[in-house]
């Protein structure tokens, strides 16, 4: 699969990482990633640094000079994890002025698979109302909230319960022994 992976600004780095980390293991999968100045800062802050796989292609989100800032080039997903409140605002608007923007207003008109994972909480009226506006036009919502079925012992594991999810948008199937089963199942 032919992937992007964006941050933003939103505290969750480690949802990132994770997903680099599964899709990176997965094997076969190109991945371009941007990140935004702020999500490069909550890197630093919450983790030190992203662990990139061999072969994970970076844009600067600064630049419109990515194959996947238009519909001509055939990608299968973007996931922007975690995405900010105000980026889910200036997707719903339509804004387009960075490149995670632009390629989210892509992935939108060619119908192809946009996933949001927002992590902030609470929600105003203002936040319902942009999830609500990009659901309609075609987004999907993962907003980061980890399951504990699995009794996760670390938080990467908790991580994975929302990472899981995410790939599940994608296709991409979580290992067996990730799941949570019904007792006796």
């Amino acid at each position: 699969m032919r992937i992007v992976l964006a941050g933003t600004g939103a505290s969750g780095a480690i949802y990132l990482q994770r997903l680099l980390d599964h899709l990176g293991a997965a094997g076969g999968h190109e991945l371009h990633l941007v990140l935004t100045g702020y999500a490069r800062q909550v890197v630093r802050e919450e983790i030190g640094e992203l662990k990139l796989p061999a072969g994970v292609i970076e844009h600067s989100d600064k630049s419109m000079n990515a194959p996947f800032a238009s519909g001509s080039a055939l990608f299968d997903a973007m996931i922007i994890a975690p995405c900010s409140m105000g980026t889910m605002g200036r997707i719903a608007a339509g804004t387009s002025e960075s490149l995670i923007l632009r390629s989210a207003d892509v992935f939108l008109k060619e119908r192809r698979p946009l996933i949001l994972v927002p992590r902030e909480t609470p929600w105003s009226l203002i936040h319902a109302r942009n999830a609500v506006a990009v659901l309609e036009a075609g987004a999907r919502l993962v907003p980061a909230m980890p399951s504990f079925y699995s009794r996760p012992a670390t938080l990467q594991e908790a991580a994975d319960t929302v990472v899981w999810r995410i790939l599940d948008q994608i296709g991409i199937a979580a290992p067996n022994a990730c799941r949570w089963q019904e007792p006796g199942g």
